[in-house]
């Protein structure tokens, strides 16, 4: 069911790495962030679009960080941790939470782009306060406790031809020694 009007106030949270994961391993493509801010817009009031993401060493996603930026969408930016042994981390669930909460008194409407499941205390808080909490994510790769707390969950697998970039159309990163 949706219950959308033109009057709500928005605040996007976009979860890149889950994203970027998602469409990688499932369609071998990359996230077209133009076409996802817009269905998470849905002609409403959008107050707020951040999107946390992760910066290596080398900074070879700047391009990317720079298109974001283009689109509206304000960018998080978390180093890249490097452990011993090799591992690679970079987490910003409790990033994303806090941000959410701390940004819901002043809208209608909490957009999540994320299907990842450590979300579902905060959908269930963010609704327990009144907030509409929709989430956007590639339904193959999506929690299903995540899916069942939202008040609206929309699957990108479902068109995924309107939210991947085929390959033709990905931007040429260059990187210069």
């Amino acid at each position: 069911m949706s219950i959308k009007n033109k009057d709500q106030r928005v605040a996007i949270f976009i979860d890149v790495q889950n994203l970027y994961h998602s469409a990688k391993n499932l369609y071998q493509a990359r996230v077209n962030f133009r076409e996802i801010l817009k269905t998470a817009t849905a002609g409403r009031m959008l107050i707020r679009a951040q999107a946390y993401v992760v910066k290596t060493k080398t900074g070879e996603e700047k391009p990317f960080f720079d298109a974001l930026l283009a689109l509206g969408i304000e960018t998080r930016v978390k180093d890249l941790q490097e452990y011993y042994g090799g591992l690679k981390k970079a987490d910003w669930d409790v990033g994303i939470a806090v941000d959410a909460i701390k940004n819901s008194s002043g809208v209608d409407v909490i957009v999540l782009i994320s299907g990842d499941g450590d979300y579902v205390p905060l959908v269930e808080y963010l609704k327990n306060h009144g907030k509409r909490v929709e989430v956007l994510a590639f339904g193959k790769s999506t929690s299903t406790k995540l899916r069942e707390a939202t008040d609206e969950f929309i699957d990108l697998g479902e068109e995924s031809g309107k939210y991947l970039l085929k390959k033709s159309r990905w931007p040429t990163i260059k990187i210069i020694k």
